[in-house]
């Protein structure tokens, strides 16, 4: 098995999300590696065909200034984790193909991140982001889901 030292985390900012980025600051703490938390900011479709104006400037930077401080919060989280500083990336584009070409462009040892657990029609309407990273990446991939929450029985 090859050495793990670099690990990316994909994060959309959902409770499955968060509970990967757990999963790899934990991993990234236990193998001594460095971390990297990814945020792929979802391209709108081009509003040209809709008829419809793109927002202003203003917009698209009040956006990415809070989506930076959202993964500011986070990487604070993980850091207390690992036990030392973790890198946060935004970049624009469409998560499946971008999480690809990030772990392959800054050759990451492990990606990890987060799966909905979608099933039926929302998995063919939605897509699964998790399923096309783990067929693409060039490196392993760990996908973690959220436990449900075991209802314990009442004690009479």
């Amino acid at each position: 098995m090859a050495e793990w030292k670099k690990f990316c985390c994909a994060v959309d900012f959902s409770d499955p999300s968060r509970v990967a980025m757990r999963e790899a600051a934990e991993l990234a703490r236990r193998f001594g590696g460095e971390l990297e938390l990814l945020h792929v900011h979802l391209l709108a479709a081009p509003a040209v065909d809709l008829g419809a104006l793109p927002p202003p400037p203003d917009v698209l930077e009040t956006v990415l200034r809070e989506l930076r401080e959202t993964l500011a919060g986070w990487q604070e989280e993980a850091a207390r984790i690992v036990g030392r500083p973790v890198h946060g990336t935004i970049v624009p584009g469409i998560p499946g193909d971008d999480v690809v070409r990030f772990a392959s462009d800054r050759r990451v040892d492990v990606v990890v991140l987060g799966s909905h657990g979608r099933k039926g029609l929302a998995r063919l309407v939605l897509g699964s982001v998790a399923e096309r990273v783990v067929r693409e990446a060039p490196c392993a991939v760990v996908v973690s889901r959220q436990r449900e929450s075991v209802r314990s029985a009442p004690a009479w």
